[in-house]
């Protein structure tokens, strides 16, 4: 953390290399492999609890040109080609997106390598996505990102996003990573081969949020699940 409490550059820097070094095992969270299998009970809790999102999703239907932020290996990306004309995905990390263009495999998709914190829309689009990126914003720079967001979607244009509870699940992640205390914005995360990271986890409000995205421009309903997951549907006003 800088002198000021806000996260460094430092540190958004090394929570990038993560995402770069943790890409070939980064499905095995998702899909409750390995370290982050948690029990029939509680898997199947997850998966039922998953499926929910992307049935939010699908409710939407974007079509047109949509904008992905933070797609990482597809998970999301397979989701919307079902109903997008074509698909700008952005991500920092050239690992996820080999993993992403191999599993869509899909000419419709086109991959910008670019920080989130730095990038800027060259255009306005009919939809914007992002999954598992917002927790990943530090809270001082949450403003900045959502009037990015506004910026990169037309007016009544959708937006969908998804990401972790506002509760602090331990069965969200594996046993061996320890999620931060309350109002903490850091925590260590730890690859397989045991290499360690700090990257940026905050637990964000859904309150907040729906508040901070109206003062950015969109009109949002921030949702939960029962136990794992936080999600907001809405669009930009006029």
């Amino acid at each position: 953390m800088a002198a000021n409490g806000t996260v460094s550059a430092e540190t958004l820097a090394e929570m990038a290399a993560y995402y770069r070094a943790r890409a070939g095992e980064y499905d095995e969270w998702f899909e409750r492999r390995g370290r982050y299998d948690q029990g029939p009970t509680a898997n199947a809790r997850w998966f039922a609890e998953a499926a929910k999102m992307l049935a939010a999703l699908d409710a939407l239907a974007m079509g047109g040109d949509v904008l992905e932020l933070a797609p990482g290996t597809g998970i999301w990306t397979e989701r919307l080609l079902r109903t997008a004309a074509t698909l700008t995905a952005v991500d920092a990390s050239p690992e996820m997106v080999a993993i992403n263009r191999a599993r869509v495999g899909e000419g419709r998709v086109r991959y910008v390598l670019a920080d989130l914190f730095a990038w800027r829309p060259e255009r306005a689009y009919d939809g914007v996505c992002f999954g598992f990126w917002l927790s990943h914003v530090p809270r001082e720079r949450l403003d900045a990102f959502l009037e990015t967001v506004a910026a990169a979607l037309k007016p009544g244009g959708a937006l969908f996003f998804v990401d972790s509870h506002s509760r602090r699940e331990p069965t969200a992640t594996s046993p061996d990573q320890r999620l931060p205390e309350a109002g903490a914005q850091l925590m260590t995360r730890r690859l397989n081969d045991g290499r360690e990271y700090r990257i940026v986890k905050e637990f964000y409000d859904p309150a907040l949020l729906a508040e901070r995205c109206t003062a950015a421009g969109l009109d949002v309903t921030v949702r939960e699940t029962p136990t794992y997951f936080l999600y907001g549907t809405g669009t930009r006003r006029g």
